[in-house]
């Protein structure tokens, strides 16, 4: 059995339920947000089946792509950044 750990570096707080448009900059404004990201969601959030086309759009045309997580985690030789990122040991980053 095989246990995989992540971290998200980037929260939603869809959950603290502050409206739509507060959830949008939430994350398309996140400071840690950048090529690796993760970002947090939750299953019953209020406003996030109503927005979330909406940011990943915005995630888009910041000149993101959206990924599978499977390839955003390295099960091997890799370290966590300052943002909460896997990196592989020894990438400059």
């Amino acid at each position: 059995m095989s246990i995989v750990i992540f971290v998200s570096n980037g929260d939603s707080l869809d959950w603290k339920e502050q409206g739509a448009e507060a959830e949008i900059r939430q994350v398309l404004e996140h400071k840690h947000l950048g090529n690796g990201s993760i970002i947090l969601f939750h299953n019953d959030a209020k406003y996030t089946p109503k927005v979330l086309d909406t940011i990943l759009k915005g995630i888009k045309e910041k000149g993101f792509e959206i990924v599978p997580i499977s390839q955003l985690i390295h099960r091997e030789n890799f370290e966590m950044d300052h943002e909460g990122r896997q990196i592989p040991k020894g990438k400059d980053v």
